[in-house]
């Protein structure tokens, strides 16, 4: 008599990537209503609906890409679409999103009672993936929102772009209060980064059992040195391109400005603190100082493959335009031997999908002072960690926990992050001995150009699974865009 049928699907030899663990084993799992339901070294394929074989692939977690941005650039619903293809491309299942009022985006200000339901049925039936949001809150009414949006919505993680009240998105700027729709009397300032701060501490204080997952994030550099050395800079001919930008946009801006919101977390005892996108050696040794001055504060790195894989020489140019900037090769490395070390706590793509139209002045094409900063990237975002940090010696399961582990944790996503028995069954099936080149043309993102055009990645996603459903297949999006809204 045949076995009752207890799994949904079977993937059968797979050679399971897990965090926290010293080996890569291979094993069977099986998926029961969209979760990892057994796992075992030889499960009956009898017990199956449907048995897939993985023909020894590695199986990773599926990744929480941890920083994305959908809708800056494109109307919102329309970007969800296109840029979940190209995460599920990349192996990732998980999106989480910054978002704000103000100019991009959904060019709006005002409450976030109006703003953020908008954001919602925007985004409800057009995401390929699970997706959350992390919110900034500009206006001083933003400060008061901020428990009805953790109650009413599940968002507990908020962010704070620390350069904007006084420098622009793509540079000088002195029209910051229109950008941020703001009204003229308010700033945007180190004093409302202190407010946002003792409401995120008293929030902690409200709700103990969710304290370790109520995080404020913050993009470090500091708007008067920005403007300082920008005007420096555009009069010095000796610098063009990507190193004009990154010496506009100093190392010390980023590690001055890590110092002082570590100062207010200590003062407004806001103790959950991630430091975004880190990406050079004074701003790694400036949150590591501060980690050892406030040890009560808990902070967390984070770095993005686009600073990992790119430095001021790559060929691209003015597409790797992005805050903060692509730095010097001696940083690339020292952000590296930073996560070998385990002084990063996460990987991410700080995905920004910028049409080639918008990216690049019509007028002045090479220009980089012209061209819109950020980029997408999700899509290489696996690949990337995968074949740079192999060369250097990382386990899988240092990415595993990079990638997938410590951003689900960070960000109270407790079913996902890991393959195990309970847990969402998010699978990418990763080819590590395939070797591919990198062309825009075959991402299904709508950006047009990528800034890592060409360049040799070795490990290649081949499959990715979202609670048991295939979404990605040998270079194809399959099904529909199922992805849910994930409350922390």
């Amino acid at each position: 008599m045949a076995e009752t049928l207890t799994l949904d699907r079977l993937i059968k030899n797979v050679r399971v990537v897990r965090p926290h663990q010293a080996s890569v084993d291979r094993l069977d799992v099986g998926i029961k209503d969209g979760k990892f339901s057994q796992i075992a070294p030889e499960i009956s394929p009898e017990q199956a609906k449907e048995v897939v074989d993985a023909q020894n692939l590695l199986g990773f977690p599926g990744v929480v890409d941890a920083h994305m941005h959908i809708g800056i650039y494109q109307p919102l619903d329309q970007d969800a679409i296109a840029e979940s293809k190209a995460a599920a491309m990349g192996g990732v299942t998980t999106s989480l999103n910054y978002i704000r009022t103000g100019q991009y985006y959904l060019n709006k200000g005002g409450a976030y009672k109006d703003f953020f339901p908008e954001v919602l049925a925007l985004s409800q039936g057009n995401f390929y993936v699970d997706y959350g949001y992390h919110i900034a809150p500009i206006a001083h009414q933003h400060i008061d929102e901020m428990a009805m949006l953790f109650e009413e919505y599940g968002v507990s993680s908020f962010k704070i772009f620390m350069f904007y009240g006084g420098y622009g998105l793509h540079g000088l700027s002195d029209q910051q209060n229109l950008f941020l729709m703001i009204n003229k009397e308010e700033r945007y300032d180190f004093a409302h980064f202190e407010f946002i701060m003792r409401q995120l501490a008293h929030l902690q204080e409200r709700f103990p059992d969710r304290r370790d997952t109520i995080s404020l994030s913050l993009h470090c550099e500091v708007a008067e040195i920005l403007n300082a050395y920008t005007r420096l800079v555009t009069n010095d001919a000796s610098l063009t391109g990507l190193r004009a930008y990154s010496a506009a946009r100093p190392p010390h801006s980023e590690g001055l400005a890590i110092c002082i919101a570590a100062y207010l977390a200590h003062e407004t005892n806001c103790v959950n603190i991630n430091l975004l996108h880190l990406s050079s050696r004074k701003a790694i040794e400036a949150a590591i100082a501060m980690q050892t001055a406030f040890p009560h504060i808990n902070f967390r790195r984070e770095v993005t493959v686009g600073h990992l894989l790119l430095d001021v020489d790559a060929p691209t140019g003015k597409w790797a335009k992005v805050n903060p900037p692509i730095r010097p090769r001696a940083d690339v490395e020292f952000l590296w031997q930073a996560v070998l070390d385990r002084r990063i706590d996460w990987i991410v793509s700080d995905h920004a999908c910028c049409a080639a139209e918008q990216k690049a002045s019509s007028q002045d094409p090479d220009n980089i002072w012209l061209a819109k900063s950020g980029f997408g990237g999700t899509e290489y975002l696996l690949s990337g960690v995968y074949s740079e940090g192999t060369k250097r010696g990382m386990s899988p399961n240092h990415m595993a926990e990079l990638l997938c582990w410590n951003p689900a944790q960070r960000f109270g996503l407790c079913q996902k992050g890991d393959i195990a028995v309970g847990y969402d069954a998010d699978l990418v099936l990763f080819d590590p001995d395939e070797t591919f080149v990198v062309h825009a043309d075959e991402s299904p993102s709508q950006q047009g150009y990528t800034p890592f055009e060409g360049m040799a990645l070795t490990g290649r996603v081949k499959r990715t699974f979202l609670r048991g459903n295939c979404i990605y297949d040998q270079g194809q999006i399959v099904g529909l865009p199922n992805g849910r809204y994930l409350r922390s």
